[in-house]
């Protein structure tokens, strides 16, 4: 079975699913449901390697570098993020992408939410 993940949407879509399945239990899955959950996540992990950049021991170069970082680390998405920021996702989106740049309000709600570091912050401003 080949699975490609080809926009962010998409690996957002993707991690939905295979949390969801992962959140059953892997003992409760059924077989194609285990091959599906395995061909998602290792769908999953080359679109990060490639697209998002997010290789084992790659350090952050700008602040949304570390977002993504911390949004996989707590297996969160942009909707998620944006409801805990209190922003609207077109901002969050907007900021990930480097069409806007993040302002205070918005900075300190990612150092208080994700627990970036303030000096990180402060210096990739």
């Amino acid at each position: 079975m080949m699975y490609k993940i080809n926009s962010k949407k998409e690996y957002h879509q993707t991690m939905v699913k295979v949390y969801d399945l992962m959140n059953k239990g892997e003992q409760t899955l059924l077989p194609e449901e285990l091959e599906q959950l395995s061909v998602m996540a290792e769908a999953a992990e080359k679109y990060e390697n490639d697209v998002l950049g997010l290789l084992p021991g790659k350090i952050p170069q700008n602040i949304p570098e570390m977002i993504a970082l911390k949004m996989f680390e707590m297996k969160i998405n942009q909707s998620i993020l944006a409801k805990n920021l209190g922003f609207p996702q077109s901002k969050v989106s907007e900021i990930l992408t480097g069409k806007r740049k993040p302002d205070l309000k918005f900075l300190k709600g990612v150092y208080d939410f994700l627990k970036i570091d303030a000096d990180f912050l402060l210096k990739h401003i």
